[in-house]
């Protein structure tokens, strides 16, 4: 939770620069973690708004888990060898709610997502994977790196059963910006869809991001990709196999 907390935070000053860490508690309204608690992690990492600050530095605290990070060097030749996985807010009603996408680095298809009200590991990165892995209609996965930063709902322990029972390798970076394409996903969902809809509740809101995860995937044309869209690029890549 620590470092999600740190990743949120990083999030929303960029958004607010002049925001208090006060403020921020009470939008986040992180569970299992008080106040006081909240801040004095804010206060060892230098985010409180009276010192200066550097958004580029985070610490690991002791007893944090942290899978080595298997996309050094790495090579991807095809889908279902790496997906990118990332949480980010969406603010809505004066209340902050979580977007967990998980993508794939060959083909740009988003597989996985989910919307919640919490940082809960069941309601963010366990309920996107279950949906990627259903998106994958029973392919063997085994081998497969999900890659993340430092996010507590990455090595939770549901989430860590989960991909050990598939055969997926957990990877993590040891910075959050280090994860460039799903930070870069983050942006482009939020203010190339969202940001252009009439949202009013949590409701709308996973209809939106639905409607948004579709639009990108079959209507989004992609330079990296010739300019075909994330799911031709994948047809293709399928008929010649």
């Amino acid at each position: 939770m620590h470092k999600q907390i740190v990743h949120i935070v990083f999030q929303v000053r960029q958004d607010h620069p002049t925001m208090g860490i006060r403020d921020i508690f009470y939008k986040i309204r992180p569970q299992g973690i008080g106040r006081d608690a909240f801040e004095e992690i804010c206060r060892k990492e230098r985010l409180m708004i009276e010192r200066p600050m550097n958004w580029r530095r985070t610490t690991d605290s002791s007893g944090v888990i942290r899978f080595e990070d298997l996309t050094v060097g790495l090579v991807v030749d095809g889908i279902n060898k790496l997906w990118q996985s990332d949480i980010t807010y969406y603010e809505l009603n004066n209340r902050f709610y979580y977007i967990t996408f998980i993508q794939d680095r060959y083909s740009r298809v988003i597989v996985g997502y989910s919307v919640s009200d919490s940082l809960t590991t069941i309601k963010t990165t366990y309920t996107a994977l279950k949906v990627a892995i259903a998106y994958r209609n029973s392919i063997d996965l085994t081998g497969l790196i999900l890659h993340s930063d430092g996010g507590g709902q990455y090595y939770a322990k549901l989430f860590i059963e989960l991909t050990h029972n598939i055969g997926i390798k957990n990877s993590m970076c040891q910075y959050a910006w280090e994860n460039g394409m799903a930070e870069r996903l983050n942006g482009v969902i939020k203010n190339n869809y969202l940001k252009h809809r009439k949202i009013k509740n949590l409701n709308q809101l996973r209809k939106e991001v639905d409607r948004s995860v579709r639009l990108y995937n079959h209507g989004k044309p992609h330079i990296e990709l010739k300019r075909q869209t994330p799911f031709e690029y994948e047809m293709k890549i399928v008929n010649l196999q």
